[in-house]
């Protein structure tokens, strides 16, 4: 420690409390000391916090042996999380308190060093405290420095600041709040170098990033980086390669694309087996409401006294009581989402467990490295898939983690609705030449490319405001174009006071209990409106009852532990991160090589990707019936889309894309709106990580194939663009960009705007600068047209970078122009395997408005994973089923009036197809009698077209002269004068011709037509490709084993595909009583036919009946005689002398006082296989006390004494 030039009391303290320095420390101290901007990446608990500290800590402490330190703040540090904050601030209390204790007993006085949190947590009373004598480290967070810089007070403080750490700046660098933190630690050094014209030293600390270097540039900023792009910064690099234990836990049944009730509860056995086996346990979820649910189940097995929920719509002083039970050990577990990924203190946890996928490598390490949250610790976590696919991505997963990978990091670059909040935050604190203004802009690392057209664009806006039917609004700034001089607007500091922040505001309700007023949490905006006085919802582990609701508050009391509902939060999913898609599309890309080679996929799930078996066997499973269905497995390189009628009749196409969702969506957006154009219907559609789908009318039909070359690269943005404007994501960002530019203010007078004021104030601003957004479809020819406006601008470019891929999409098609992906389309009579999640996908992977209980996909039935039966040919349609339809469709006719109705449909009848039509019956009608009396009418005709002849109705005569100008009649007819007034253009005729014939024929391919009709085979293909196009046929291979396409009437192939998925479901079909009883008789070899003879049959039926009870007297007089032929006693005493069977009672008396007595006739006796018995036994067991929580224990003592109760009667027990 000596050598690190540290003051021997700070030498000391540290040796006596750690012993020696984590490599962190050893590489970190020397950077920081030197003076350098410094980069820590570590693993968790590793000790960078402190490697960062302990350096300043030591300066303090020696400028106060040399003299009394005076109330200046000099160092700051940033934590993303307020919780966080306040855990470093009593961490710090630590070595604060005993170095000064040190310091006190080797210089004869006590140097105080203090240190202060200031965050929205703290009182009023507390930061006037703070402003009054300020403290020697300042712990913040990013929001909070942010109204330090732009107050009076705050800046005062800030002036003295030397150092500046941000931790785990990984948290806030990829997204809107990196780029304020940016802007805010630019400020704080220009603060700091007017003040003291020292330099202000960096300190970044930082779980492990790919890259770690573009990290070091976003903490020095862009005055700290050389034209090759290397940071003038120490890069300390640990590594994040670390020991862990992690592992795939599974229920006992097999996973489904939706669990069940009953697969839930196993998950929620096996959890709770895993926590009684550990001290304590952090359960991670991914959603709030889940949180609340997995809570309230593991409550009801563990007690409600051992497990609570953390999560961001808790108040502070629940989560901190949480955060407090569980360091104290008095919590088993606690069930958390992302609001304790980071380092807060909740002290030594033993098992982290999953549920879901972390839909990114780092947030799985920065989870499961909360166990064992201490120096030489061996994290251990487990994972829950819910889902096939979830199964596959976590195996994924695993490997990403075992090889070492990382997802990259992406800092979006230049948001200027953050840009216009600080520049009207620093105007209202100083007035600024423009120049000096955008050159400190810039200076931070996110906006190194803001141009100054863009930087001019933002000051106009903000200088100009919007103007309104209600006049100017949203000038916060005065702009001396002339001296180039920008100041704030009076108001201006306040608002930017009051609506700062990078965070955007949700449209929560509070929930106070009353009469208390204590704030217990949030809920949903739409759960609140939904509920009604006297219902019980759950919230933090805690039943509350509804009292009434009022404008953005429910108010509620304690329901007493009754039965709650769950309440639920609507937002957005995180995507799946590049890198993790990548790996899911390379164990795709593997395993569909070892299917095509028809090598043991489940052993090389065991062997490479390290699964348990039971993890294999069932992706195993899942991939070879999608390999049987699809042909191949979608990956990055494979692109499979397929398409098949549901219960409607219309159609679903689903696109097996697994490059994650950003995506997807950007590609389902843009098909959606490209089908929209060439259809000129609006679709249904939902994207997920891994497929898209799209729900057609009964009115599209199209070549499927066509469809992967529907969008092209060069234009697709255009096209998205369009897109976007008409989805949720664009209104939802355009509310939360105008309200961090400050455009829209989040308080006014005082008090906070109401959410549907904020709503209705964004959607005025969006009409005043994007009216065509907001107008009338109807008055729009064309595409919108886009307004060149900042916070336009910015809100399409999130919706296309944040919410979607857009780049990423142009690689993808110009991938598929040029031949680099393989792209297959497949017809099916039902959804393969891989397409029952897409179908089944949650609310947030919409890309339209339509509700859950209105999607066309709920149309669809899909088999379960346990129906194998008949995979093999899942992509097949069944011969019978063709032959029948075509059979039902093709007319009939029993009388004259009928076979014309025949002629009329289908035009063109040959000698066989009329000889077909007419049925033959008792009563002696013949075809020439019908075709005589119709002659004689004049009604038909028969036509001679060459060597062909075709009989035809009187009505359809010019359509088939116009086809066939050289045909002549063998008798004269009767044209209407309908007929002969319409003109017949001669693809036109043929069109006709071709959809009466389809339509009552089945597929059929254009040879077939060629050679029926006689027309030459391109006036056909014209003809289909028109009748394709209204949506009347399909076309496809759909006789098996055909290799010629084939067309078929829309209608005709849905039943066809209807009759397919009978028969499939038939292969599966529960059978009668009676086909159970006879299968129960056979089995059990009581039918006369299924008995057995002799010692030898008898041990096979004992072996059948091994370990069960039955009543003593039966097993000779009933149970045996009715099994084997002419059974004899003395087989079964020499199995029993032998050694080889053996009898007894296995199963205990339910009695424990039951007197015991020798066997009786109707005692139950077992006869078994002895070396079985120890199996029996074991089995047979009685079961051990259940462990009673202490509510539990005190209902069952109330039942106990009081027989049966009324459940008011309970409570008041």
């Amino acid at each position: 420690m000596q050598s690190y030039r540290f003051h021997p009391a700070v030498a000391r303290w540290f040796e006596q409390t750690f012993g020696s320095p984590t490599e962190p420390q050893l590489r970190g101290w020397p950077a920081i000391q030197s003076g350098r901007h410094v980069v820590i990446s570590a693993p968790t608990g590793s000790g960078k916090t402190l490697a960062a500290f302990l350096a300043s800590l030591d300066v303090l402490f020696r400028e106060g042996v040399e003299a009394d330190l005076p109330d200046e703040t000099q160092v700051v540090y940033v934590s993303p999380l307020k919780a966080l904050s306040n855990d470093i601030r009593k961490n710090l209390q630590e070595p604060l308190a005993g170095i000064r204790a040190l310091f006190g007993e080797t210089n004869g006085r006590e140097i105080d060093v203090r240190a202060e949190v200031r965050t929205g947590d703290t009182t009023a009373a507390q930061r006037q405290a703070l402003i009054k004598k300020p403290p020697h480290i300042l712990v913040t967070t990013p929001e909070s420095l942010y109204l330090l810089l732009t107050s009076d007070s705050g800046r005062r403080i800030l002036s003295t600041v030397r150092t500046l750490i941000l931790d785990e700046i990984h948290a806030v660098v990829d997204d809107r709040r990196g780029a304020h933190l940016a802007l805010s630690v630019e400020r704080l050094a220009a603060l700091t170098k007017s003040a003291s014209g020292g330099p202000l030293q960096r300190i970044g600390l930082s779980a492990t990033q790919k890259p770690i270097e573009e990290v070091a540039r976003f903490l020095v900023g862009t005055r700290a980086v050389d034209d090759a792009g290397n940071p003038d910064c120490e890069i300390i690099d640990i590594g994040h390669r670390r020991e862990l234990d992690l592992g795939i836990e599974l229920p006992g049944s097999p996973l489904e694309a939706v669990m069940s009730n009953e697969v839930w509860e196993e998950i929620y056995r096996r959890l709770a087996e895993l926590i009684q086996a550990h001290r304590t346990a952090l359960v991670f979820v991914n959603t709030r409401r889940m949180a609340e649910r997995v809570t309230h189940h593991l409550s009801e097995l563990l007690g409600a006294d051992s497990v609570t929920s953390h999560h961001g719509s808790l108040s502070a002083k629940l989560r901190f009581d949480a955060e407090d039970r569980l360091k104290r050990g008095d919590l088993k577990a606690l069930v958390a989402t992302a609001s304790l990924e980071l380092g807060i203190d909740i002290g030594s946890v033993d098992l982290v467990c999953q549920l879901g996928t972390t839909r990114s490598i780092a947030t799985l390490l920065q989870r499961v490295g909360r166990a064992e949250h201490r120096r030489g610790g061996l994290p251990k976590g487990r994972i829950f898939p819910l889902s096939r696919d979830e199964l596959i991505e976590c195996a994924a997963l695993l490997r990403c983690v075992h090889r070492g990978e990382l997802d990259r990091l992406i800092i979006p670059e230049k948001p200027l609705d953050v840009l216009a909040q600080q520049i009207v935050a620093a105007a209202s604190t100083e007035d600024w030449e423009e120049p000096r203004l955008f050159e400190l802009i810039r200076c931070s690392w996110p906006y190194r490319n803001l141009t100054r057209e863009e930087f001019d664009s933002a000051v106009k806006m903000l200088s100009e405001g919007f103007s309104t039917k209600r006049g100017r609004r949203a000038a916060l700034i005065h702009h001396d174009a002339v001296n180039h001089r920008l100041r704030g607007r009076r108001g201006a500091r306040l608002v930017a006071l009051t609506s700062g922040g990078a965070i955007p505001d949700n449209a929560d309700y509070r929930v106070v209990l009353e009469p208390s007023e204590t704030f217990v949490g949030t809920v949903n905006e739409d759960f609140a409106v939904e509920s009604l006085a006297g219902d019980i919802f759950q919230l933090g582990n805690t039943s509350w009852r509804i009292l009434r609701i009022n404008s953005g508050i429910v108010r509620v009391e304690d329901a007493k532990g009754q039965p709650p509902g769950i309440p639920f939060w609507l937002g957005e999913a995180p995507a799946r991160t590049a890198e993790l898609s990548q790996a899911v599309s390379n164990v795709r890309a593997e395993m569909e090589k070892l299917l095509s080679d028809g090598k043991d996929v489940r052993d090389w799930l065991v062997s490479e990707m390290k699964l348990p078996t039971e993890a294999a066997q069932q992706i195993a499973d899942y991939f070879a019936a999608t390999y049987r269905a699809l042909g191949a497995l979608p990956s990055q390189q494979i692109l499979v889309m397929e398409r098949f009628f549901d219960e409607s009749g219309g159609m679903q196409l689903v696109l097996h894309a697994p490059f994650g969702s950003r995506i997807n969506r950007a590609w389902g957006l843009a098909l959606r709106k490209r089908f929209c154009r060439s259809f000129n219907f609006e679709l249904q559609a939902a994207a997920t990580d891994d497929a898209i789908v799209i729900s057609l009318g009964t009115q599209h039909s199209f070549p499927l194939e066509e469809v992967f070359r529907y969008l092209n690269s060069k234009t697709v943005r255009d096209l998205l663009i369009q897109a976007l404007l008409d989805a949720p994501m664009f209104t939802i960002r355009w509310r939360w960009n105008a309200t961090r530019s400050l455009a829209v203010p989040r308080f006014r007078g005082g008090a906070k705007i109401a959410a549907p004021l904020q709503r209705m104030e964004s959607e005025n601003l969006l009409a005043a600068v994007f009216p065509d957004q907001l107008a009338c479809l109807e008055h729009i020819v064309g595409d919108r047209e886009i307004p060149d406006h900042p916070l336009v601008n910015q809100t399409i470019d999130d919706c296309l970078t944040e919410a979607m891929d857009i780049d990423g999409l142009e690689e993808v098609l110009r991938k598929i122009e040029k031949g680099e992906i393989r792209c297959i389309a497949r017809d099916l009579p039902e959804p393969s395997p891989l397409a029952s999640e897409i179908l089944n996908a949650r609310p947030y992977a919409f890309l339209d408005n339509a509700p859950l209980e209105e999607r066309r996909t709920q149309a669809v039935y899909t088999r379960r994973a346990s129906e194998r039966n008949g995979s093999d040919a899942l992509g097949i349609l069944d011969a019978a089923a063709i032959d029948k339809v075509h059979k039902e469709a093709w007319p009939e006719a029993t009388n004259a009036d009928e076979l014309h109705d025949a002629l009329m449909l289908l035009a063109a009848m040959t000698e066989d197809e009329v000889q077909r039509s007419v049925r033959h019956e008792g009563n002696g009608t013949a075809v020439e009698q019908l075709l005589n009396e119709l002659v004689a009418s004049k009604r038909v005709a028969r036509l001679r077209v060459g060597e062909k002849r075709f009989w035809t109705s009187a009505e359809r005569l010019p359509m088939l002269q116009t086809i066939y100008p050289d045909a002549g009649a063998d008798s004269q007819v009767t044209v209407p004068e309908s007929a002969q007034r319409q003109n017949w253009d001669r693809s036109a005729a043929i069109r006709e011709l071709l959809r009466g014939r389809i339509e009552v024929s089945g597929p059929m391919s254009v040879g077939q037509l060629e050679n029926i009709l006689g027309l030459a085979r391109s006036e056909i293909e014209t003809a289909l490709l028109g009748l394709e196009s209204e949506g009347f046929v399909l076309r496809g291979k759909f006789h098996p084993n055909t290799t010629e396409q084939e067309w078929c009437d829309r209608r005709l192939l849905a039943r066809i595909h209807r009759l397919t998925i009978d028969r499939l479901r038939a292969e599966i079909k529960p059978v009668s009583l009676q086909d159970f009883y006879r299968f129960l008789f056979a089995w059990q070899r009581a039918g006369p036919e299924h008995h057995v003879e002799g010692a030898e049959g008898l041990e096979s039926v004992l072996e059948q009946l091994d370990g069960c009870e039955l009543p003593l007297a039966a097993w000779e007089s009933a149970i045996l005689p009715a099994r084997v032929t002419d059974y004899d006693p003395e087989w079964l005493d020499r199995l029993c002398f032998s050694g080889r069977v053996g009898w007894g009672r296995l199963s205990t008396p339910q009695s424990p006082n039951a007197r015991v007595s020798a066997p009786l006739r109707s005692s139950p006796i077992a006869l078994y296989q002895r070396e079985n018995l120890h199996d029996w036994l074991v089995l047979t067991q009685p079961n051990s006390a259940i462990e009673l929580s202490i509510v539990s224990h005190a209902v069952f003592e109330a039942l106990q004494r009081g027989g049966a109760l009324f459940f008011a009667e309970l409570v008041r027990r």
